[in-house]
């Protein structure tokens, strides 16, 4: 990819208390919950690198700004600098974009929501917002349900009005927390005031620029985008990002005939004669497992024991400890790190989880 020479800074949102996601995100930072293996806020940064950034603040909130930081550090995994602000509470988008004033400096800037999925990049957004000499560009997609949304009405092409989460919308076209902007934004942020929602609404600091004259431009994602706010959307974006992985067994040196379809294994992973894995599918680094099946469109950590179990369409974080002796089916599920699930008495096959950190289960 060309980059064009005007530099463009990034901003990762990593705030916010992940409510719709509770019981997980009561030991988890919703950001850092993992699909096909990555932190969902590690696609978003390296959206961003993909484009050339080179310096990224990441804001962070009230609850998980260790675990962030501890996660992303200085950004020298990644041969970039990356910087931190800290948001005390959830007090909205706009909010927290004015925190980030000093960081661009006179530099436009990306800002980019860290619980996001979007699937073929944001290059050609950050093309059209340098080479139209916008003041404001953001990306829509077209969904089913634009009450849970900002909501953007477009007419001859152009962008002329904005809504957060109207009761009756009149578009179904949503912001999808993907925001190029410059310096002028700052200014408008200053003027808000908090919404019915206590918080400042990024909404209305655009409409403010539209309303100003300043040149607010859209696009539409030609691609899947996939806001993970549920558990539902969740397994839904571990659909999505499976099914464009490709097939990595070079870490397992027998049992090839049981790896069916696009399956990634990590090294060290133990798998017996009596497992089976079909694709596609994601299994993590020194993972070892027996007599089971797993797959399709499930991710498993690092570090995990499974023992006689079924597990379909569901992600399972690190370090779990997963037994059935051939009588526990686990489907559409999301388990937190470090759970243990076992077989008690009386179990019945099809079982669907949604399991904070550290829980112990007897099935």
């Amino acid at each position: 990819m060309l980059f064009h020479p005007v530099r463009v800074k990034g901003v990762l949102l990593h705030g916010g208390k992940g409510t719709r996601l509770k019981p997980i995100t009561y030991t988890e930072v919703k950001q850092l919950l993992p699909v096909a293996g990555k932190a969902i806020s590690q696609y978003c940064l390296e959206d961003m690198i993909s484009i050339g950034i080179t310096e990224v603040c990441i804001v962070v909130g009230s609850v998980g700004a260790t675990d962030v930081m501890e996660h992303y550090g200085d950004g020298s995994r990644w041969g970039i600098s990356i910087s931190y602000a800290h948001q005390p509470e959830p007090l909205g988008i706009a909010h927290a974009v004015g925190l980030v004033e000093n960081f661009v400096g006179s530099e436009p800037f990306v800002v980019y929501l860290g619980d996001n999925l979007v699937h073929g990049g944001i290059g050609k957004l950050r093309d059209n917002f340098i080479g139209g000499s916008f003041d404001a560009y953001v990306a829509l997609s077209r969904v089913k349900t634009p009450e849970r949304y900002g909501v953007a009405e477009v007419k001859d092409g152009k962008l002329y009005r904005l809504v957060e989460k109207p009761k009756e919308p009149k578009s179904n076209l949503a912001l999808t927390g993907i925001y190029f902007l410059k310096q002028s934004v700052f200014d408008v942020i200053r003027e808000l005031k908090p919404s019915w929602r206590g918080e400042l609404e990024i909404t209305e600091a655009l409409q403010r620029l539209i309303d100003k004259g300043f040149s607010v431009g859209c696009d539409e994602i030609t691609g899947w985008w996939k806001d993970t706010g549920t558990a539902e959307d969740m397994l839904d974006a571990n659909r999505l990002v499976l099914d464009s992985i490709t097939r990595n067994t070079e870490n397992v040196s027998r049992q090839d005939r049981n790896i069916i379809g696009r399956v990634s294994i990590g090294r060290n992973v133990q798998m017996d004669e009596r497992t089976r894995i079909k694709g596609p599918s994601y299994i993590g680094e020194g993972t070892a497992i027996s007599a089971s099946y797993i797959g399709p469109n499930t991710s498993i950590g690092n570090n995990c024991i499974l023992k006689g179990v079924e597990i379909e369409d569901s992600i399972v974080m690190d370090n779990c400890t997963i037994e059935g002796e051939g009588a526990v089916s686990i489907h559409e599920s999301l388990i937190g790190t470090g759970c243990t699930v076992v077989k008690g008495n009386g179990v019945r096959k099809g079982t669907k989880l949604i399991v904070g950190r550290d829980s112990k289960i007897s099935l």
